[in-house]
Formats: structure tokens, sequence, C-alpha cells
């Protein structure tokens, strides 16, 4: 056999040999990436929720009558001392001791209530006062740089709370003075004194009607509800949350309102969290223990003016707030294999590299991890069981 045949063999050997490995090598695994990103961060709490309005006042019959047709209707508007209902008497009124004896006893109820009202005035104006103070003191000690300017945002907001419980401190006293009123003019009433020509109810404070209990004429007991007023611009958000999400926040946290029906999102920040849990059921049929939380919407009222009570919107309560932070998608980090912590695979030429990471904390799509990737580096998102540390991959093309 000449030595070119014996050539022309071997190649043609060798082609085969190495067509053959070709062959049975392990295909590249189809992989996506996304880069590492740095940038703002959030952990939130998600929950529906739904608007409330307090305070509101329910205005009652302050005597046994005949009630005239009520002229307003829901999302009227109203001011204080516009006249709400008429009350006439009875054809055969009763008035016996009995009935003076309990109107008697409605006045006195009436101006307890007003000296509480007083004072739950007196106490907020102080606080107000104490809160203002601290806000000043705080300011003073943050130019000297005695103090983090995270103390002075809640000293602030700390004053607003307080104001904001003034004025419904002072609103709760001028309802109470109105209902003292009430409660001696129906005395008079029933005493004969006056009300001969007819009862009439006005309104203790300015506001929209929210509902009327007695649209058409009727006697009514005493008692009985007629009309529910109240400042829509006083609503608030209140959330049911899980207790073991309750305790994560702490008034003052910020919140973003959305899915509420209008454009944009709504700001506002945590007020309170009730101190009493109770059981609810899930749509799934599991008991759960959750807690009220209450909201203030700080966003101006212009924009959220089409809100009413009893509203659904959603809520995002933040928890953990980063300006600058490497992150990557949550669907590219898993339990290291084999050892504890998170890990991640990055695009290294043409192979996947275990890379561990520090997941510091997560959300609904990004984790946040610690140093380590710069920003840039291409990681595989939700990794298929092929990948490993050197397993050849390639990218897919959209």
């Amino acid at each position: 056999m000449q030595v070119k045949t014996r050539w022309m063999i071997g190649a043609a050997v060798a082609a085969l040999a190495a067509l053959l490995v070709w062959a049975f090598l392990p295909s590249p695994v189809l992989v996506e990436t996304v880069q590492v990103t740095e940038g703002p961060f959030e952990v939130t709490i998600d929950e529906d929720a739904r608007t409330h309005l307090d305070p509101r006042y329910v205005i009652t019959a302050p005597l046994a009558a005949r009630l005239q047709r009520i002229g307003l209707r829901e999302g009227d508007p109203i001011k204080a001392g516009d006249r709400v209902a008429m009350l006439m008497p009875v054809l055969s009124p009763l008035l016996d001791e009995r009935t003076v004896q309990e109107q008697t006893s409605r006045v006195g109820v009436a101006q307890a209530n007003l000296q509480q009202a007083r004072s739950r005035a007196e106490a907020a104006r102080v606080a107000l006062e104490q809160a203002q103070h601290d806000v000043r003191r705080t300011e003073q000690l943050a130019q000297q740089g005695f103090v983090a300017p995270t103390k002075i945002e809640g000293d602030r907001l700390a004053a607003q709370a307080a104001e904001k419980d003034l004025r419904a401190a002072l609103e709760g006293e001028r309802a109470a003075r109105f209902g003292l009123d009430l409660a001696r003019a129906a005395l008079g009433v029933v005493r004969g004194e006056s009300g001969r020509n007819g009862f009439v109810i006005q309104s203790p404070v300015s506001g929209t009607v929210l509902k009327v209990h007695t649209t058409s004429e009727a006697t009514v007991p005493l008692g009985a509800p007629l009309i529910e007023i109240g400042d829509t611009t006083q609503l608030e958000v209140v959330a049911e949350l899980l207790t073991t999400d309750a305790l994560q926040i702490r008034p003052g946290s910020p919140v973003r309102i959305d899915q509420w029906g209008g454009a944009g999102e709504l700001a506002g920040r945590l007020q309170r969290i009730e101190p009493a849990a109770f059981t609810k059921v899930s749509a799934l049929g599991v008991e759960e223990q959750r807690v009220n939380a209450h909201i203030q919407i700080t966003s101006p009222p212009d924009q959220w003016r089409a809100l009413g009570d009893g509203f659904r919107v959603r809520v995002r309560i933040v928890t953990r707030s980063e300006q600058r932070a490497l992150q990557v998608p949550t669907s590219a980090v898993f339990p290291r294999p084999g050892g504890e912590g998170h890990a991640v695979f990055v695009l290294d030429g043409a192979r996947a590299a275990l890379r561990p990471v520090q997941v510091l904390a997560r959300n609904g799509t990004q984790a946040m991890i610690g140093p380590g990737l710069a920003p840039g580096t291409p990681v595989i998102v939700y990794p298929p069981a092929a990948v490993g540390d050197g397993v050849r991959v390639r990218l897919v093309r959209p």
C-alpha cells in the first residue's frame, strides 16, 4: 500500500472519530440571562385594603315624633347648622313623668360627653405643643450634628399626627356641644315649653351626607338613626395585615396606595396598628390571625377626591428602602447545593459558573445581594436542571 493511500485512510479515520466525538458530546443548554443591577430597592408588605371615614356622625331622633320627608340624599354637601330633618309632634303624645325623666337623663349624659370631649381636646392641644417643642429641639440638635436626619423626620410626623388628633378632638367637642343643645331642646319639647310648630334638627359638622336611614315620612321612636354625616377629606385606609407582617412595621412607615381606580399611586403613612387581633378565614379555608392597620393618605385631597367610604384599594407598606443596592431577579437565586447560603449561575464565556451570593433581602421580583458581583454581570434566570458549574450554555435568542 502506497504511503499516500495510508495517509488518506488515516485522515478519513481521524475525521470519522472526530465526527463521532462531536456527535456524542452534550449539546449546550439553552439559557436566559439578566444583568446584575444597582439602584433603588424596596421591600413591601402588599395587602388589599379599604377606605374608612373616621369620625362619622350618626344623627338620631332626640324624641319620638313624626318625621317629615328628608330632602337630602347620599353625596350631598352639608354645612354645620344646616337643617337636616324636621320632627312634628305626634297626634296623641304621652307626656308622662317617665318621658321627662328620660329626657333629663339624656341632658345629663350629653353634659358628661361634652366635658369628656373638652378634656380630650385639651389633652390633644398639650400633646401638639409638646410635639412642636420636640421638633424645634431636634432641629437645633441636628444643626449641631447630634441627631440623625431620621429623628427629625420622625418628630415632624409625630407633630403632624398630633395636629390631626387636635382637629378631630375639636370636631368631637363641637359635636358634643350640639348633642347637649339637642337634648335640652328635646327636654323643652317634652315639657311643653316649645316645639308646637315642629322641632328642627341641624347638622353638627360640615361634610357630606353618607347615608339617609329614613327617606320617607314616618313616625320614628326615640333614638332612631336618621342620617349619617362625615368629612370625606378625613378618609383613611384600613388594611387587615397578618400579625407576623404587622410586627415588621412601625408607625410612620411610608405606604404606596394603588389600584384605587385613579391614575398613578397615592402616598400614605402608617398611623397606628390596633392592639387586638382577630381570626379570619381565608379564601382557601385557612384560619389566619390578622390585625387592622390604619393608614393616613398624605397625597393632596384634590388627587383622590373621587374616593369614598368603604372603597377597595391596594396598599404596599415599605419595610425596607435602599437607594443603592446590588440586586438580581429572585428567579436567578437558589440555595447552594450541599451547603448553606445561596448562589447564582453567571455567564463565563460559553459556560455557566457557580457564584455564591449573600441574600440580604427580597421583594416580589428582586433580591438584594451583598458585595461580590459587579453591576452588569450576566446571571442565568430560571436555570434548567441540566445547568451546572462549568456546563456549556447557549443564550436563547428572541
